[in-house]
Formats: C-alpha cells, sequence, structure tokens
C-alpha cells in the first residue's frame, strides 16, 4: 500500500501498473495532473489467508487549493511471492 502512494505521490504510473493485478488492471493509467498528495494513513490491515489481505486507509490530497480525502478499503492478492492490488471500495 505504501509503495502504491509513494506512487501516486511520484507520478509512477508504471509502478501503479506493474502492482495492479492483471485481472483488473487498465491497458492504460492517467494520473490526474495538479494533485499534491499530503499523507497516507494506513487505518487497518487484515490477513485473510496467506494469499489474500485487506487494508484499509485514508489518502490527503490538494487540488486546486481544496482539501480532499480518499477513503478505501483495497483487496490484495499474493502471487508467486508478490503482492497485488485488485480492488478497492470507497468508503463516502
Amino acid at each position: 500500500m505504501r509503495s502504491r502512494y509513494s506512487a501516486f505521490v511520484r507520478e509512477r504510473a508504471d509502478h501503479l501498473l506493474a502492482t495492479w493485478h492483471p485481472s483488473t488492471r487498465p491497458s492504460d493509467l492517467t494520473l490526474d495532473a495538479g494533485v499534491k498528495w499530503l499523507g497516507l494513513l494506513v487505518k487497518s490491515h487484515r490477513q485473510i489467508d496467506t494469499d489474500h489481505a485487506e487494508v484499509e486507509f485514508a489518502a490527503r490530497s490538494r487540488v486546486g487549493g481544496r482539501g480532499q480525502r480518499l477513503e478505501e478499503r483495497s483487496q490484495f492478492v499474493r502471487e508467486d511471492g508478490r503482492w497485488y492490488y485488485v480492488d478497492g471500495e470507497i468508503k463516502s
């Protein structure tokens, strides 16, 4: 999760795509320009079994001077020793 957040901060779409599971990964990823990421809080982590996990987080950002907060519960799967982001449920 932290490496994916860092990839958003550094605008590294290549890393985001490389850590996204092929079953849900988009063919292309364009990051929003002008986003200033302010912080990540990992609220919880739950190991479901040896190859599945869930991470709940909040990420703060600013776009055009306006603060935003993204809260999500993300699903991850481990394949060949590597963790991949599968999908997430955004909390409103």
